[in-house]
């Protein structure tokens, strides 16, 4: 560990995750506005479903860890509402078992400690047109994903966690089709700007004591310099 000690934030998903330090990425935007304040951790994989995601649990979160994360942004959906395919070839997650490992997720994440805090991001829509065009891909459809969005919504109530529905939060944009995409599913800068605008305004308005919103974390690196023992 290198110090001075910070809070932890992990971003833990697919592709949306793994991508967001690279081309103006929300959580590289996220890693900017909180330097000297939190050490944003990346682990992101593409291609992954929920299916994937509960299996290295433990090993991306160990609960016997000296330092737990103060904050987990979880993002899975995306592959898991893909079509399903004949073959079999697909990632597509069945809708029930999608929630059931989400619930998992929030479970584990939960556990880690009584200080972790969560937010969900939920499937985005995508260009179904552009994904077509650019990659060949027909199987995302804006139907599921916004079944699979409000699904998670829904268990994010029930289980206590803060949820960011970003299909909603992307249709309020006016051209959201246009300019939010790369290819029709991965996020452009203006993509990526509308995601990290929700996890602001989510970590702002939360309850939650201590703060994590960056303008009450304390600048480490600043309170060093004065002399000051940070807590």
């Amino acid at each position: 560990m290198v110090g001075p000690r910070r809070p932890q934030f992990v971003l833990f998903g697919s592709s949306i995750v793994q991508l967001s330090f690279s081309d103006e990425g929300w959580g590289a935007i996220l890693a900017g506005i909180y330097a000297r304040k939190a050490d944003v951790f990346l682990r992101g994989y593409g291609g992954w479903n929920s299916r994937q995601a509960v299996q290295v649990l433990d090993e991306v979160f160990p609960k016997d860890d000296e330092v737990q994360p103060s904050l987990v942004i979880v993002y899975f959906g995306g592959n898991d509402s893909v079509r399903p395919r004949p073959d079999g070839l697909s990632a597509h997650v069945p809708l029930p078992e999608y929630v059931e490992n989400m619930r998992k997720i929030s479970i584990h994440l939960k556990s880690l400690s009584d200080k972790t805090r969560i937010i969900f991001l939920t499937a985005p829509p995508v260009n179904e047109a552009q994904l077509l065009q650019v990659l060949g891909v027909d199987g995302r459809k804006n139907e599921l994903c916004q079944k699979y969005a409000d699904a998670c919504v829904e268990l994010c109530q029930e289980m206590g966690i803060k949820a960011i529905n970003l299909c909603n939060a992307f249709k309020k944009h006016d051209n959201w089709m246009a300019t939010c995409f790369t290819d029709g599913m991965h996020l452009s800068p203006t993509g990526s700007k509308i995601v990290a605008k929700e996890i602001l305004k989510v970590l702002k308005e939360a309850d939650w004591k201590p703060s994590l919103y960056s303008e009450d974390l304390i600048n480490t690196f600043r309170c060093w310099n004065k002399g000051l023992r940070v807590k």
